[in-house]
């Protein structure tokens, strides 16, 4: 798949100012610059952040109400419901504020909807669950913040509701007795951009400190705060950058049992980083609510006996491995579809249907079919029940869930963000659906929107690929939106004549620029078809991240590579 490159705008005032007073290596200095760092002690919190640099949690509006009324739940013995959403972010902040609350109280339990009987969010089971059994606080995690005429129906039963959510509010919000969410236009908190386990972290530690509670009872809970932040991809900036730093610490010195659960199956031997807990813990918790019900992964995350846990945590394990083979059969299918309709080539976009895929991982083979195969805005439609339900996924810059709201005649619910939705339509709309979302998205898309952009920071000379430059480098970590890992540049390559294709997909480089520049090996995975452009002794620009490798015992640099074409 032909990509485009755009290198970023670099701005030399600011860096050479910088450069002055960190002294290291201008490109960092440039790296750092284009993260908004531009000072000193900006600096020092970006490489060395302190927990003492999170915000007080009572700036959060409603803060005090929510404390006040737990505290009220406590005193008069009532029973408290933690509701959280079937993902990662739900599942973590359920376990975190509900272990931490049930260590202080007994008349605690908590609730995740089933993904495909009851949906995202706040239920109507949910609530009738909580009527029928007499719970008279609901505290809602990651969700709830859309659900007015829910929770209003709650509150006419004698429920109370905490909702501790991070998604954008409408104009009316739910009548709770307390809504922690930063992103209300009235909230002073400083910081937006938190996950929903990061708000319920930050609903514990008021907890802690208005009852005299070490804060260390509430950090024991940072690693599964950092997993919803790497699953979540919220960006990675000020708290989050904080809270993922010293969760990734927690996760490599002493994990809760859930979580070291999974590292074990996952074979994991290395320092875990943020790139770890988004492709190998991530999917596996994932996987419980894909494939059956997320409870068993708040079950994990709560238990303290390591030989349960492992039990758990191997039949997420399992689950994740039948989802994998699942989204891949699905996937298989989805491509010889495409491949042979003579049409695909003519249009802007992929609407596919099969009723017997698995709902579960429709999203999944979106994301796989524009990544690997036909980069375009692509919806994957299934049978469930009785209408057609499917996820939509996008391409930089177009945003899939307007498109879908055009055709909103046709369909019988709809919802999402920019980039991801979600629908239902009944079966018989599903050939009308197609044309209409390929005629909104024909008539909307640009031509260098259907053409997969690699955003690269910087060119760099490999005579500036050291080893002090890679330990600095390194130290950029956690990683996540607004701090991607830094993508670089280097212009006339050669190949040094031992560059070799490997299992007939990948290619393993061994590069130099220059004749006497140093000599650096690297990988590209499934770039077999830019071989050609290697073994032609031309010159040729390479786009590539920067790597370790180790192999026995020895460890030395390795460029991760991206993408290659011929110099100009």
């Amino acid at each position: 798949m032909q990509k485009r490159w755009t290198v970023k705008a670099y701005q030399p005032n600011q860096e050479k100012a910088l450069q002055s007073s960190l002294r290291i290596h201008p490109l960092l200095c440039r790296l750092l610059v284009q993260r908004h760092v531009h000072t000193y002690e900006a600096a020092r919190q970006f490489f060395r952040p302190t927990l003492d640099d999170l915000h007080d949690p009572w700036l959060m509006k409603d803060m005090d109400k929510a404390i006040s009324r737990i505290e009220l739940a406590f005193f008069r013995h009532e029973k408290i419901l933690i509701y959280g959403d079937y993902d990662v972010d739900g599942c973590t902040a359920v376990a975190t504020v509900y272990a931490f609350l049930h260590k202080l109280y007994n008349n605690i339990e908590f609730y995740i909807p089933h993904r495909y009987r009851e949906g995202y969010g706040i239920s109507t089971e949910g609530i009738a669950y909580a009527r029928d059994n007499d719970f008279s606080l609901v505290i809602a995690l990651d969700c709830g913040i859309k659900s007015v005429e829910l929770i209003a129906a709650a509150k006419e039963m004698g429920i109370d509701f905490i909702i501790c959510d991070h998604h954008l509010p409408d104009a009316v919000v739910p009548p709770a007795v307390a809504i922690l969410n930063p992103k209300q236009y009235d909230c002073p908190y400083p910081y937006k951009e938190l996950s929903g386990c990061g708000i319920g972290y930050k609903l514990i530690c008021a907890f802690a400190q208005k009852r005299g509670i070490p804060i260390e009872e509430a950090n024991q809970y940072l690693d599964l705060v950092a997993t919803s932040i790497a699953a979540d991809i919220v960006p990675m900036t000020g708290e989050n950058r904080i809270l993922a730093f010293h969760g990734l610490k927690k996760v490599n010195s002493s994990p809760l049992p859930g979580i070291k659960a999974l590292i074990t199956l996952s074979e994991l031997k290395e320092q875990l980083t943020i790139s770890n807990l988004v492709f190998v813990i991530a999917p596996r918790v994932n996987a419980a609510g894909r494939m059956d019900d997320a409870r068993k992964a708040v079950n994990l995350f709560i238990e303290n006996d390591e030989e349960k846990a492992a039990a758990i945590a191997a039949v997420l394990h399992a689950d994740n491995f039948d989802r994998k083979e699942i989204d891949n059969t699905i996937t298989q299918e989805a491509v010889s579809l495409l491949q042979n309709d003579e049409s695909v080539g003519l249009r802007k976009s992929t609407v596919l249907y099969q009723a017997h895929w698995h709902k579960g991982v429709v999203g999944i083979v979106a994301s796989r079919l524009i990544d690997k195969y036909y980069y375009r805005p692509t919806i994957i439609l299934t049978q469930s029940n009785d209408v057609v339900a499917g996820s939509a996924r996008s391409v930089t810059g177009f945003n899939v869930y307007e498109a879908i709201h055009q055709c909103k005649d046709l369909l019988v619910n709809y919802g999402g963000h920019f980039y991801a939705a979600g629908m239902t339509l009944k079966p018989e709309n599903v050939p009308a659906f197609q044309q209409r979302f390929e005629e909104v998205v024909a008539g909307s898309i640009r031509p260098d929107q259907l053409v997969p952009e690699i955003v690269i920071d910087t060119e760099i000379y490999f005579n500036d690929i050291t080893n002090a430059f890679y330990n600095i480098l390194k130290q950029f970590e956690p990683l996540g939106p607004d701090n991607l890992r830094p993508v670089f540049l280097a212009r006339n390559i050669t190949d040094t004549g031992y560059s070799k294709l490997v299992k007939e997909e990948h290619i393993k480089f061994s590069v130099r620029q220059g004749r006497t520049g140093p000599t650096l090996s690297g990988i590209g995975f499934y770039m077999a078809d830019k071989f050609p452009i290697v073994s032609s002794k031309k010159p040729f620009d390479m786009v590539f991240n920067i790597d370790e490798n180790e192999w026995n015992g020895q460890t030395s640099l390795q460029l991760k590579v991206i993408d290659i074409r011929a110099s100009n």
